[in-house]
């Protein structure tokens, strides 16, 4: 059940990106949906290895690096998934850092509910 909600807020994150992010484009709700699962994969399997073979410059950069990790993993995801598109690696940061962001709040809402129990 909480892979499921996981992945509904994770969709409306993306949602939120798309609907903020002028660079981004999406046909329907189920090319989101798609999006949302494929950008989880990603991160749970190509994005560690990434993160690994680029800690000494996310260590130098004090960890802003991996808003450029979480860029290039959108990126993936427009390549991987038809029908959604980012016009540019520039649209790509920004979409990522936004998400970031929402990603963040989601979670802390998410994580208060699961204390709560």
């Amino acid at each position: 059940m909480g892979l499921l909600v996981r992945w509904i807020l994770n969709t409306l994150a993306l949602f939120v990106v798309v609907t903020f992010v002028p660079g981004f484009s999406h046909p329907n709700w189920i090319t989101l949906a798609i999006a949302a699962a494929v950008l989880g994969l990603l991160n749970a399997i190509i994005k560690p290895i990434l993160f690994v073979l680029t800690l000494p410059l996310t260590v130098l950069t004090l960890g802003l690096f991996l808003l450029v990790l979480n860029a290039i993993m959108l990126e993936l995801t427009a390549a991987l998934v038809p029908g959604f598109d980012i016009h540019g690696f520039v649209w790509a940061f920004v979409g990522a850092l936004v998400l970031s962001l929402v990603t963040l709040v989601t979670n802390r809402i998410g994580g208060a509910s699961e204390r709560a129990r």
